[in-house]
């Protein structure tokens, strides 16, 4: 790398993870690991590590996640989470993507198209959170007739996704109820595979009798989805609530044993003395009450590193940030520090969960904050290596 700052993201800890997740939720055929936004910033290249440790299906956002994945792997399964225009249909075709069909019109489209190889299609259920899928149980039906009598189309799956944990709501009983509702028209045995839980769903509640499969996805990067005890009112509100709901079932901990992957380094680049009265940074935001010193670190808010992260540590010791700026932000540091330093932004001093509750953020928007401009090295049995995007 040319500028001395990097994310580093260590395929061990990632196989752990998900082994450990398969371990403990061993009841499952299909593991989905969800690898949209660059697997949750951890580089396409992590999928190595996570078919090595047992997922056997991806899941992406859009066409052109999955089709950038097949540049690392061209056999495992990928599933487009979100409706694909049909002109793109045979992109997906010849890239080996399943597609999502969440309308009878979508279903329609597809109808349209004169197919000469086999089109995957898992089609999905809006079971409550009103963004995509079927919403009526007789449209379902009509679009999987539509879809099943034709030669060329395999209605390998259907899906849906839950909106909340179910802990202190109803909405997850209901989505579920809804799901079964919107599907009763059609046996869901006629499909390969039925999936329903996200990371924080599998972990909370009991296996459904009628999925084989689950979506993993922050959990497999360390996010071990255990919820915090609380105190009295906490727990009184809890209690109430599932009370009043008829929750039962609830596993607020899981034995887990998961660490997060990724973590961020830099270097001190300048290292000056300011005098006191004097300013540093745009704006002048911050004047110096004394005379100090000053290290400038080439990370800014364009590599996600924002004056909220509040500091950094150099040898193990926390210094704040004072500046920011689009390529740099700029530390209040001591006399120990020298040029050549190594910088710790994310790492053991504050991890990724850490820093994400310091911002207000749930880890998914934290780690959505790292743009592809870093670049990333990935540790695995001792040996590194350089991805660059």
């Amino acid at each position: 790398m040319y500028r001395p700052t990097y994310i580093k993201v260590d395929g061990n800890v990632i196989e752990n993870n998900v082994r450990n997740i398969i371990s403990n939720y061993s009841g499952y055929k299909y593991y989905f690991g969800v690898v949209k936004n660059n697997s949750y910033h951890h580089g396409i290249y992590s999928i190595k590590y996570l078919i090595n440790a047992g997922i056997n299906y991806l899941a992406v956002s859009s066409l052109e996640e999955a089709i950038a994945i097949r540049e690392y792997n061209t056999e495992i399964p990928i599933l487009c989470l979100e409706p694909i225009e049909s002109e793109f249909i045979f992109d997906a075709i010849n890239n080996n993507v399943t597609i999502t069909i969440g309308s009878l019109d979508e279903a329609k489209s597809i109808e349209a198209l004169k197919l000469t190889d086999t089109l995957k299609v898992h089609m999905k259920v809006d079971s409550g959170m009103n963004r995509l899928g079927f919403k009526d149980k007789n449209s379902f039906k009509d679009a999987f007739d539509l879809l099943s009598n034709l030669k060329k189309v395999d209605v390998e799956g259907v899906y849906t996704h839950l909106a909340t944990s179910g802990i202190f709501d109803k909405h997850y009983n209901d989505q579920v109820e809804n799901f079964k509702m919107i599907t009763s028209l059609v046996d869901l045995s006629l499909f390969k595979i039925v999936h329903v839980d996200r990371s924080l769903t599998l972990v909370v509640h009991d296996k459904l009798d009628f999925v084989n499969g689950t979506r993993l996805g922050i959990c497999m990067y360390g996010f071990a989805q255990n919820i915090p005890k609380g105190g009295l009112l906490t727990n009184f509100k809890r209690r109430y609530f599932q009370n009043k709901y008829s929750i039962k079932n609830i596993h607020l901990t899981n034995n887990l044993n998961l660490k997060y992957a990724l973590s961020m380094y830099s270097k001190v680049m300048e290292v000056r003395n300011v005098k006191k009265g004097e300013f540093v940074g745009y704006g002048a935001n911050f004047v110096a009450k004394d005379d100090i010193v000053i290290a400038t670190i080439p990370a800014g808010y364009a590599d996600g590193v924002t004056m909220d992260f509040k500091y950094v540590y150099i040898n193990n010791n926390r210094y704040d940030i004072v500046a920011e700026c689009m390529d740099m932000i700029m530390v209040k540091v001591n006399d120990d520090i020298k040029v050549g330093d190594t910088v710790e932004i994310v790492g053991d001093n504050q991890n990724v969960k850490y820093l994400a509750s310091r911002l207000n953020l749930v880890g998914h928007k934290f780690l959505s904050l790292f743009t592809n401009r870093v670049p990333i090295v990935y540790t695995y049995n001792g040996e590194t290596r350089e991805i660059k995007y």
